[in-house]
C-alpha cells in the first residue's frame, strides 16, 4: 500500500513540475502561427501581459535580457555589467571568443552562471531546468587565440519558455553541421551576430538564418550602421524588416509573424525608470 501511495505521489509531483513550463516545439518542427501585431512599446521593467509572453531587451553588443511572466531574468553573453539597474539575474550565459562576451568574475549572488566552453576542445553541456524556463546549449567551434580551431569553444544557448524556443548564436564562426542544426531544432526567435568579420561573413550568416527559418531574427554584434545596413540589404529579399526604434519587445506563440522578420532593437543598458 505504501509503495502504491509513493508511486502516485511521485507521478503527481512530476506532472506538477511539467506544468510549470509550457511545452515548446524546438525539436518537433511546428507550422508558423498566424502573424499579428507583435511589437510593443514597453520598458524592460514593465509587467508582462500574460503567462505566455516573453520580453527580450537588447542591452549591448551580444547581451540580451530575457524575462518571463513568472519573474525569471536571463542574460546572454554576460560581461558583468548590464547597467545601473538593481538586478541580479537568475541565470547568465557566456562565451569566451572575446572578453566582451564573458566575465571571469560573475557576481556570486547570481544563482546560475553558465560558461559556453569547457576544457580546451571538449566543450560543455548544459541542461538547466528552472521550471518556467529550460536553458540548454549546442556547442560549435571557434577560431582559437593560439591559431587554428578550438573545437566546441562556442555555445549556442537555447531558452525554452512559454512554448517558445529562443536561440542566441553566440560568437558563431562557421555554418553549423546537420547534427548541430538538428540539436537546435526549431528556433522561433534567434539573436545573430551580423558584424560580417569577427564572427563569420554575412553571406554565411544569412545562409544559417535562411536554414533556421526562425519567425524573428534580432541582429546583434553590429559595430556600426554600415555593418547592420549591409546585413539588412542582404536579407531583405526573403525576410521582412521592422525597425521599431525600441530596445525591448514582447513576443508569444500567438503573436509570431507569419513571415520571417528581422526586428532591429536599439541597444540600451538597463536603468531604473520612474
Amino acid at each position: 500500500m505504501f509503495r502504491a501511495f509513493l508511486v502516485c505521489l511521485l507521478a503527481f509531483s512530476g506532472a506538477a513540475t511539467a506544468q510549470d513550463r509550457r511545452p515548446s516545439h524546438c525539436i518537433a518542427i511546428a507550422d508558423a502561427a498566424p502573424g499579428i501585431e507583435y511589437l510593443h512599446k514597453a520598458s524592460w521593467n514593465a509587467p508582462l501581459p500574460d503567462a505566455y509572453t516573453v520580453r527580450i531587451s537588447y542591452i549591448a553588443h551580444a547581451s540580451f535580457l530575457i524575462q518571463t511572466a513568472g519573474g525569471l531574468n536571463a542574460v546572454t553573453d554576460f560581461t558583468g555589467f548590464i547597467g545601473t539597474a538593481d538586478m541580479i539575474p537568475d541565470v547568465v550565459t557566456m562565451n569566451h571568443a572575446h572578453d566582451t562576451h564573458w566575465t571571469a568574475f560573475p557576481d556570486p549572488a547570481i544563482p546560475h552562471a553558465l560558461p559556453g566552453w569547457g576544457a580546451f576542445g571538449e566543450g560543455i553541456d548544459h541542461h538547466l531546468d528552472l521550471g518556467e524556463m529550460l536553458v540548454r546549449n549546442v556547442s560549435t567551434d571557434i577560431r582559437s587565440q593560439f591559431a587554428g580551431i578550438e573545437t566546441n569553444g562556442n555555445s549556442i544557448f537555447v531558452f525554452e519558455v512559454a512554448g517558445l524556443c529562443i536561440g542566441h548564436l553566440g560568437h558563431l564562426h562557421h555554418i553549423p553541421n546537420d547534427a548541430q542544426f538538428a540539436a537546435l531544432g526549431r528556433l522561433d526567435v534567434v539573436m545573430a551576430a551580423v558584424d560580417g568579420g569577427s564572427t563569420m561573413p554575412l553571406p554565411d550568416m544569412i545562409k544559417v538564418l535562411q536554414r533556421l527559418k526562425s519567425s524573428v531574427v534580432i541582429p546583434m554584434h553590429w559595430f556600426s550602421g554600415y555593418s547592420l545596413g549591409a546585413f539588412l540589404s542582404g536579407i531583405e529579399g526573403t525576410f521582412a524588416i521592422e525597425r521599431p526604434g525600441e530596445s525591448s519587445f514582447e513576443v508569444s506563440l500567438r503573436t509570431l509573424p507569419d513571415r520571417p522578420t528581422v526586428v532591429v532593437l536599439e541597444p540600451r543598458y538597463l536603468i531604473e525608470l520612474e
